[in-house]
């Protein structure tokens, strides 16, 4: 596995975090907060326990979220952490699959994705533009009117964390003038870490996925690091496969709901 390959598996542990974010390399493993409340937003990534403190790494992990009150984590198994049966033993002790993706495909590429016609991508570089990114990601993902509302509440101090990182940059994707798909990507020392894509159900089909790729290709060009990775479930997989994608990597994400547990003394 060539070095590139090494840090995407992994790429998770090593995105630049926002105001509010934290992390903790314990050597062995990486834990993850986010400032904001799911389950991949409190993660541990890279995982490389030894057989004999998977158990006592679980309990010191599991302090670790409780102290932070986070009710639930995820764990990230990739093909490298080890021992080689840790997902089992991590089932084992009450983790279950992510029911959203439990599989994730860890994907690269150093190559130009194709270009796509009939679709204009702008920079969501005003926060006019920001706004309708976000709104068209909540209206794919069927967020509720009350989380709808909660999330515009916040969206003046998210634009200012927005503008507040440079290596953080939102797309917006154009059809006949119409903003139709938004994706985001976070640009690391290595690499692009492609994110938050979204698409209206009623334009998808017409490329827009596939332009907002080729875009943040040409912005990790710009900035002199020509190689794109992204997390790929289900629904992405195959797009990414076809415009040159390979898999480095697949991890199975599972969901640790003893977060809230007291810790220990």
């Amino acid at each position: 596995m060539t070095l590139l390959a090494e840090l995407a598996e992994d790429i998770e542990a090593l995105l630049p975090l926002p105001d509010g974010g934290e992390r903790a390399d314990l050597g062995d493993c990486v834990l993850v907060v986010w400032p904001w409340v799911s389950p991949p937003a409190s993660a541990v990534h890279r995982l490389r326990f030894t057989s004999a403190s998977v158990e006592r790494r679980v309990r010191e992990v599991r302090d670790w979220f409780a102290q932070r009150g986070r009710e639930c984590f995820t764990w990230w198994v990739g093909d490298s952490a080890t021992p080689p049966d840790l997902a089992e033993r991590l089932t084992g002790v009450g983790a279950e699959p992510w029911t959203d993706e439990p599989l994730i495909a860890t994907m690269l590429t150093t190559e130009p994705p194709p270009l796509v016609d009939g679709v204009d991508v702008v920079v969501a570089d005003t926060y006019e533009r920001f706004a309708l990114a976000q709104e068209l990601g909540w209206r794919v993902s069927g967020l509720s009117d009350a989380e709808t509302a909660r999330r515009r509440e916040q969206l003046e101090r998210r634009w200012e964390e927005h503008q507040r990182r440079p290596e953080e940059a939102t797309f917006l994707a154009l059809v006949e003038e119409r903003p139709v798909a938004s994706a985001s990507a976070i640009f690391c020392s290595f690499a692009a870490f492609l994110s938050g894509a979204a698409t209206l159900p009623e334009a998808r089909g017409r490329g827009a996925f596939r332009a907002l790729v080729r875009a943040r290709w040409d912005e990790a060009a710009r900035r002199g690091t020509p190689a794109l990775v992204v997390g790929a479930g289900a629904m992405s997989r195959p797009i990414l496969e076809r415009i040159g994608f390979r898999v480095v990597s697949e991890t199975r994400v599972l969901v640790d709901r003893s977060g809230l547990e007291a810790p220990s003394s």
